[in-house]
């Protein structure tokens, strides 16, 4: 959207450059606002957006006003539209929205509306990227044994999304094979300033990928948001967001030469955590972010999901636009993004004090003070020094059953079991390490971390060492650039030596596929109940994410995954031990081996070159010719296949009519599931493998497939028969019902044990409405709308809980179920709740945004909640029952 002739701030519009006229923009500067120039950067991109697109309903005057007046307003819950400049999406994510789509389609035709106005308004991008496995690893041949895999299993979707790209207007896909959304979007898909429609406005965007904040590093607004959202975007729809607190992180002094990006973000992320910035922007400003690079602010911002904030900004400076040139971009276009910037007073200088905006709170980092670090072993804020994991992982092992704690006797603390491997005798421990994985955006996109990793592995050889045969070692770039730069500087036949070949250019072990470990290796873990450890160079380590067998998940740097997969184990000091012992008998300690900031900057100079970039993604939508060779219908209207797995119509709006009924209480229902806090969206909907004993898997075996062909539940989100079976079916599930950790709960009635989706059927063939109870941070990890599909399709009217993570909650909202939040201080525990009494949630016919409302319990308890509508808007999406019911309707309306 840009310019109408109805705004009222025409009259800010003014050229560019005055020898082309026709080139214009809104100049913020001329508002003669004082407010102006004392916003934060990223409060600014909020308002030119109110600015340009005011058109006096969608978009007000009194918006403007709101945001311009920030700093007054943004502790008052003062709620704003933003309309983004465009959409991302990756496979896992776009498949469902594409199949709401089709399906909203059908629904408009249905209700007599014209079916092609179900179409993207908003420019939308879509990388197929999460759709590859680690199934093969350690040979030269991997690459294209995975990928070849990837298609076949997925040729269904793919076609799929083919049609989707035909189908629909201003939707762009990125085939399978090209690399990780993030960084695609990074080095590619960015653009800084928009120019379109004669209008210059900034890049902006929502992504439906919670790591979308990771092009707050080039200085791009964008934010995760939930797959429901998302779609009312591209339809035209303006996000619906309360203006938010902005966290400035004044970032000062010098990281000492062994430090990395993944260090430092480590130690930010748990800062932030306990600073409390949930729901807040950050908003990075202060000289040490002069000394960052673009791919070390990207890192630090790809993170900001796990401290909590919904957007993590770094304004453009003068590195900004050095990268965008070192990545290929148009010169002619770095031009006029720098003028534009400057022209608005967005283009920031960080060592200029005086450009240092208001702030609701300033903290600080000195970056001398970060130390090498990991994070784990459940959570990613759970940071840890290099020098005490050792001590770390031994008191985990013994403690309670919990984020730091696995509850093994201690007698069984130096259990091991001997296992054979091609040939050779091996033993597995407590601590061991079977996973070593280079892996995810938050790291494949810097090349300090990737050459830094390449050269310790040449030092590595060089030292005779070598990484065990039985460990799954990988390497999956975010883009073909980083295999370029590894291969020509010279150190990816090192990696290729320790075993990390490259595997796949995708999220990979990060989204949890990490295929198959080797079954002699499964089998010591089962017999000897050891807590396995992953070592990755990822963003999550949730349980059951990365792999089943796995217990103890490790967020390190590509240097410590190297190092923690040459050591074989966790339970290791670096400071005091040798990583390992040569085929010489001489002891070689880590600090031998670690390459220093000065040795990796300096191959980074010679040979991360524009050159690179150019060549890689000039052919990037085009290269694959496996997906130039899909045939896909052509057809306005997806015709459905009945018998397949993967792509099926939704029941979501069977039955919808134009009229709205108003909302009903909630009576006597029971709880399907009672848990503690840091329930995460992996936990509700696992994108991982499908277990052979789940209902998923019952029901793809009544359809004729095997295991080998069941995939995993990413891949399957196109079918709501099998997400539904998936929902709540993680084997890490702990729920207060049952004494162990398993995807099961009690059906109250009859106090049977069974699978999660039994119990709800048999609730829903009695007709008995359903809540969760939860603690803290329920929903936090991915931005996964199937979080909120999956237990509306189990019948779950409302969820309980002590508080939400942002996306999960708007997910929630957009599918019309109730998040309601205890009030402050109350808890389950704290009113005596044991989840096995029926509860009524009195629902008043004049709702309002945050309201109190009443649940009454069987027992004649009564307790006030909060109703976690926060906005009118929300209001209004509920009373349609959902967003998308809300679309199908306006689209229809003649």
């Amino acid at each position: 959207m840009t310019a109408t002739s109805s705004n009222p701030f025409q009259h800010l519009v003014e050229p560019l450059d005055r020898a082309d006229p026709a080139q214009r923009f809104y100049n913020l500067s001329q508002l003669g606002d004082p407010r102006y120039d004392r916003l934060p950067f990223s409060i600014r991109v909020l308002l030119e957006s109110a600015v340009r697109n005011c058109d006096g309903f969608l978009v007000k005057s009194s918006d403007v006003e709101s945001i311009l007046n920030w700093k007054q307003t943004q502790t008052q819950s003062v709620e704003v539209p933003f309309r983004p400049a465009r959409v991302i999406l990756q496979d896992f994510t776009g498949v469902p929205a594409v199949v709401d789509f089709a399906a909203m389609r059908d629904a408009v035709m249905k209700l007599g509306g014209d079916p092609e106005r179900i179409n993207p308004v908003c420019p939308a991008d879509l990388v197929i990227d999460h759709s590859i496995q680690v199934d093969f690893n350690r040979k030269s041949d991997s690459l294209q044994k995975n990928q070849d895999l990837e298609f076949d299993r997925n040729k269904e979707r793919f076609q799929f999304l083919k049609w989707g790209s035909k189908a629909f207007r201003n939707m762009r896909i990125i085939p399978p094979g090209s690399g990780i959304i993030h960084q695609v979007n990074l080095e590619y898909l960015a653009r800084v300033v928009f120019q379109q429609d004669g209008f210059f406005y900034p890049d902006s965007l929502v992504g439906t990928d919670s790591h979308t904040t990771m092009i707050d590093g080039l200085g791009v607004l964008g934010w995760g948001v939930g797959g429901i959202e998302a779609e009312a975007v591209m339809l035209g729809q303006p996000i619906s967001m309360v203006l938010p607190e902005v966290v400035g992180y004044k970032l000062h002094g010098s990281p000492d030469k062994f430090i990395t990006s993944t260090d430092i973000v480590l130690t930010v992320t748990k800062h932030l955590r306990q600073v409390g910035v949930v729901g807040k922007f950050v908003e990075f400003f202060g000289p040490g972010v002069a000394q960052l690079s673009i791919a070390d602010r990207a890192t630090i911002a790809n993170m900001c999901p796990e401290y909590g904030a919904t957007a993590a900004f770094f304004p453009v400076d003068d590195v900004s636009v050095q990268y965008l040139a070192q990545t290929g971009r148009d010169p002619e276009k770095l031009s006029f993004i720098t003028k534009y910037l400057k022209a608005v007073s967005m283009f920031r200088d960080y060592n200029d004090t005086s450009q240092d905006p208001d702030f609701t709170q300033v903290v600080e980092l000195d970056l001398g003070s970060v130390v090498p670090c990991c994070s784990g072993p459940k959570r990613p804020q759970d940071r840890i020094p290099v020098s005490d994991m050792k001590r770390d992982f031994e008191a985990c092992l013994g403690a309670k059953q919990g984020f730091k704690g696995f509850q093994v006797d201690p007698e069984r603390h130096t259990a091991s079991v001997p296992f054979q491997f091609n040939g050779s005798e091996f033993w597995l421990s407590h601590g061991s390490v079977v996973i070593a994985a280079i892996t995810s955006c938050t790291n494949t996109s810097n090349p300090s971390v990737m050459l830094g990793a390449g050269l310790l592995a040449k030092k590595a050889i060089e030292c005779g060492l070598s990484v065990k045969p039985y460990i799954k070692t990988s390497l999956s770039p975010g883009s073909g650039v980083v295999t370029y730069y590894l291969k020509e500087s010279g150190v990816m036949d090192y990696l290729s030596q320790l075993g990390f070949e490259v595997v796949g250019y995708g999220c990979m072990t990060c989204i949890g596929n990490s295929g198959p470990l080797p079954e002699p290796v499964v089998e010591a873990i089962t017999q000897g109940d050891l807590v396995a450890s992953g070592i990755l160079s990822g963003n999550r380590n949730f349980e059951g994410r990365v792999h089943p067998n796995t217990r103890a998940n490790y967020l390190a740097s590509p240097l410590l995954v190297i190092a923690y997969a040459i050591a074989g184990t966790v339970r290791i000091d670096f400071q005091e031990e040798p990583i390992a012992v040569n085929s010489e008998g001489r002891e070689v300690f880590l600090r031998d081996i670690w390459p220093t900031r000065e040795e990796i900057q300096a191959v980074e100079r010679a040979f991360v070159i524009p050159s690179m970039f150019k060549e890689v993604y000039q052919k990037i939508e085009s290269v694959n010719e496996r997906w130039n060779s899909l045939v896909a219908p052509a057809d306005k209207l997806y015709t459905w296949d009945p018998q397949s797995t993967y792509i099926k119509s939704p029941p979501f709006f069977d039955g919808l009519t134009m009229k709205l009924h108003p909302p009903r209480s909630i009576s006597d229902a029971y709880v399907l599931l009672n848990f503690g806090d840091s329930v995460t969206t992996d936990h509700i909907s696992p994108a991982g493998n499908i277990a052979r004993n789940s209902a998923a898997a019952r029901y793809l075996t009544e359809r004729g497939l095997t295991p080998r062909d069941y995939n995993s539940y990413g891949s399957r989100r196109g079918n709501d028969a099998i997400m539904a079976r998936g929902t709540f079916a993680n084997i890490r599930l702990l729920n207060k019902f049952l004494n162990k950790q398993a995807p099961q709960t009690v059906h109250l009635p009859s106090g049977e044990t069974m699978d999660v989706f039994d119990a709800a059927q048999r609730y829903q063939q009695a007709g008995v409405p359903l809540i969760v109870l939860a603690g803290k941070e329920y929903g936090s990890g991915s931005s996964r709308d199937w979080a909120a599909k999956g237990p509306f399709l189990l019948g779950i009217k409302a969820v309980l809980a002590e508080s939400y993570e942002r996306i999960h909650r708007s997910n929630l909202v957009g599918m019309g179920v109730i998040p309601l939040e205890f009030l402050p201080g109350d808890s389950a525990d704290g009113l005596g709740l044991t989840g096995r009494e029926r509860y009524t949630v009195v629902i008043p016919e004049q709702l309002a945004p945050r309201m109190n409302v009443t649940v009454q319990l069987d027992t004649g308890k009564t307790f006030e909640v909060r109703m976690r509508f926060d906005t009118d808007v929300e209001l209004v999406y509920f009373h349609h029952g959902g967003i998308l019911n809300y679309m199908i309707r306006k689209m229809s309306e003649n």
